[in-house]
């Protein structure tokens, strides 16, 4: 993946799916962190570019920092921008949420990127190259973001119509 943007796609998804359960913020910061390394790589020209943090041992470690560090990292953003409906992300949101992005991370980059070795140092090969083709899914996690934002945006307005509006009596006599 060129980076974050596109893991962004399913994570999307879940939200809509999960919506308060799901912090996308945290999840959307475990993608960064994820990615840490290989950008160091890029920079430096030392070391593998998609290496430990891109399997599920170093996803696994990823999760813990990701959580911690993202779930205060969101709640700051959300008092800055006035969101604090949204107040407090509990610990099992922040861990499944930067879980949830850190294994999803090396799945879908372990589909598309030949050096990742998603079950080393257990297993040398990568199990999941070329399930799917690049373009099948590019389009994949982008057809889930839309999916996710369309279904997100529906499910908030049921909810908030059906929440702030208390049922009709029958006034028939």
């Amino acid at each position: 993946m060129p980076f974050t943007p596109l893991h962004m796609g399913p994570g999307l998804l879940v939200k809509s799916l999960l919506q308060g359960s799901f912090s996308l913020m945290v999840f959307a910061w475990t993608q960064i962190l994820m990615d840490i390394q290989p950008l160091w790589v890029m920079l430096t020209g030392q070391g593998h570019l998609h290496g430990f943090s891109h399997t599920y041992l170093g996803a696994t470690l990823i999760t813990i920092p990701a959580a911690v560090s993202g779930k205060y990292a969101a709640q700051w953003g959300l008092r800055r921008i006035s969101r604090t409906s949204y107040l407090p992300i509990s610990w099992p949101v922040a861990v499944s949420s930067a879980f949830i992005g850190s294994f999803s991370h090396v799945l879908l980059d372990s589909i598309m990127h030949a050096d990742v070795e998603p079950f080393f140092p257990f297993v040398r090969s990568n199990v999941f190259l070329g399930v799917l083709s690049i373009e099948t899914l590019h389009k994949f996690c982008i057809y889930s973001g839309l999916v996710g934002a369309g279904l997100y945006v529906a499910v908030s307005f049921y909810l908030r119509k059906n929440i702030s509006e208390p049922p009709q009596a029958d006034k028939t006599t």
